[in-house]
């Protein structure tokens, strides 16, 4: 009865994900036409994503801290921060500067923080087994939603760019509302007390869990910088060349969604072979990706595409098996705090790792600048010889 149950609710969970996740990247989608209305120079992109990223952060310590998704019923908490990235989302329209501007994307990162790792803390109260093939969906719906407003754009691009930010907005008012009605509490939800300053000393204190989380550290350096770059990457590529008559945001919607494909495929995969072996397979595949990166900008452009979309399948495919590694290593009491602490650290490395490379810009030649991604993954690898040991 639980099992059918499950099954029932994840294409809720999944369509919700997708939905409220597409906020993420709408600044980021449009941000051609942002840098010319408001005037901003080239690196505003980094500056940009490092501040949805910034607020996201913020966001889950504070759930963390407070157990937030742990004490109160995770789908309220959903629905009310999907009404709020909804707006504050919009709120880029009254900007009348920069700095506005970033204060605009950092408050729709903060309230993403009670949307993905509170989606997958949902997903694990529905799931005692098979979580990596549920993760493997719900991440997949994040990557297709972070994704989406590159396809927006492509069809919205005779309007203003403001149509990016008001169709992912009203996509986040229907995910949340989605949660609110279809999505309740999960058959395997252990409620929280409260505020225990212990539970990060207890968390961090268990091994499978540091194993875990720093394995997901190293994938976080290479993930968000390498989403947040790949219309960088597609016109260096055509500048070398005086290509024409490419769509940049088609392409990059290409390019990222292809790792929903990956996420759910890694999750069946999974079942066979475990979550530490897929996630480590797809570590070594996306570094392989870094340190080959400068040779394929010599290849033709299909050839190039195709790589591109390896790395865009291999960046992200371990995020549901990191996920399932660190819900499994933890009581279910403390479930959501442990996935809302790790995900507020590997936020926090995704912004160095874009300052990274924002600030490495005009001193490395742009086919080179990606080599540095690499550190990721193989620290992630590294990092997961626990986890490996344990399942040998």
């Amino acid at each position: 009865m639980q099992k059918q149950r499950s099954i029932t609710v994840l294409p809720y969970i999944v369509a919700a994900q997708f939905a409220c996740t597409s906020v993420w990247f709408a600044g980021n989608a449009a941000i051609t036409d942002i840098i010319r209305q408001f005037g901003l120079s080239a690196d505003a992109l980094g500056h940009l994503v490092a501040a949805v990223q910034l607020g996201f952060i913020t966001g889950t310590l504070l759930f963390a801290v407070f157990t937030v998704s742990d004490r109160f019923s995770p789908f309220r908490v959903f629905f009310a921060c999907a009404m709020a990235a909804a707006l504050t989302n919009l709120s880029v329209f009254v900007a009348d500067g920069f700095s506005l501007l970033l204060v605009a994307r950092f408050m729709t990162g903060f309230f993403l923080a009670g949307i993905y790792p509170v989606g997958m803390k949902i997903a694990a109260d529905y799931h005692k087994e098979g979580l990596g093939k549920a993760l493997g969906w719900l991440v997949g719906a994040l990557v297709l939603g972070t994704a989406f407003p590159h396809l927006v754009h492509v069809y919205t691009s005779s309007f203003s760019w403001k149509a990016v930010m008001i169709v992912s907005s009203l996509l986040s008012v229907t995910g949340g509302i989605t949660m609110l009605f279809f999505v309740p509490d999960g058959p395997y939800r252990s409620r929280s007390n409260g505020f225990d300053p212990s539970v990060l000393r207890r968390i961090f204190r268990n091994g499978l869990f540091r194993s875990a989380a720093f394995g997901y550290f190293g994938h976080m350096w290479e993930l968000y910088t390498f989403w947040a770059f790949v219309p960088s990457i597609l016109y260096t590529y055509f500048d070398q060349y005086t290509s024409t008559g490419q769509s940049v945001p088609m392409l990059s919607f290409c390019i990222i969604s292809a790792g929903a494909i990956a996420c759910i495929g890694g999750g069946y995969l999974s079942r066979r072979i475990g979550s530490a072996r897929t996630a480590s397979l797809a570590l070594v595949i996306s570094a392989s990706c870094c340190l080959l990166s400068p040779l394929f900008f010599h290849f033709s452009f299909p050839v190039f595409c195709l790589f591109l979309v390896v790395w865009g399948m291999s960046v992200v495919a371990d995020s549901p098996q990191f996920s399932t590694l660190v819900a499994q290593a933890i009581p279910a009491e403390i479930r959501g705090t442990a996935l809302t602490i790790t995900n507020s650290i590997g936020f926090a490395i995704t912004i160095c790792s874009i300052e990274t490379i924002n600030y490495l810009r005009p001193y490395i030649a742009p086919r080179n600048l990606y080599l540095i991604l690499a550190i990721g993954p193989i620290l992630g690898l590294l990092a997961m010889k626990k986890q490996l040991q344990k399942r040998e």
